[in-house]
């Protein structure tokens, strides 16, 4: 089956009782008709989200060129549903793209991806529960059971920016020839911390934050 945007999904600031942000948060994301310009957003700190219209409040712990764009997989998302007993719309996690036909997990950090005609995406890193998504799914433990599913989905960094919309095919381009996939990295920095010196085989791709927590790691234990 060819992989394709169901929906580009976003975001407006909204307050929350389930954010420290000041502003609320921009985690409901809705699909919307049209195109839509998608492009580096700039360092993290300063750069919120990739896609035009779409709300980054929390800039400090979200956003910037490594999560510019988030995708989760529609695949995916049917098995919470079935796993939930709920229903759970494109953009309900919060995800920019909602995919089909294409493993959002299973990619490889630094596999890259042609959305469009124009459009060509990065992968980074795995999107990491925080307490706003707790917050947002209203399930008790809900950080705890997605850390255990391990299907995070994936943050991409903008290469070539691009319009583009529902319906899009999307391209895997070019795979690394190493094995660091995004559910690697997400147990890594999660439950399986043994494994975060294998995250630095993935080379120049590897944001810096995931470099510099595998070097503190190696530093610690004297790997």
């Amino acid at each position: 089956m060819d992989a394709k945007l169901l929906t580009v999904n976003l975001g407006r600031a909204t307050p929350s009782a389930y954010t420290s942000a000041e502003g609320g948060t921009g985690i409901d994301k809705r699909p919307v008709d049209g195109p839509v310009a998608v492009s580096a957003p700039g360092p993290k700190g300063v750069g919120g989200s990739g896609l035009a219209g779409d709300a980054v409040v929390d800039l400090r712990h979200h956003g910037g060129d490594d999560q510019a764009v988030y995708a989760y997989a529609r695949e995916d998302l049917d098995d919470w549903q079935r796993a939930l007993g709920r229903e759970l719309a494109n953009g309900f996690f919060g995800e920019n793209l909602t995919t089909s036909g294409l493993d959002v997990s299973g990619a490889r950090i630094g596999e890259r991806w042609r959305v469009g005609p124009e459009l060509l995406l990065e992968v980074t890193s795995p999107r990491i529960p925080c307490r706003t998504f707790q917050g947002r799914l209203g399930e008790r433990g809900w950080i705890k059971r997605f850390t255990e599913a391990a299907v995070p989905g994936g943050y991409l960094r903008v290469l070539e920016a691009g319009e583009i919309r529902a319906g899009d095919t999307v391209e895997v381009v070019h795979r690394p020839d190493h094995d660091v996939t995004l559910v690697l990295m997400f147990r890594a920095l999660t439950t399986r911390r043994e494994l975060l010196p294998r995250l630095l085989e993935a080379g120049a791709a590897l944001p810096a934050e995931g470099r510099e927590t595998a070097l503190k790691y190696l530093e610690r234990t004297g790997g």
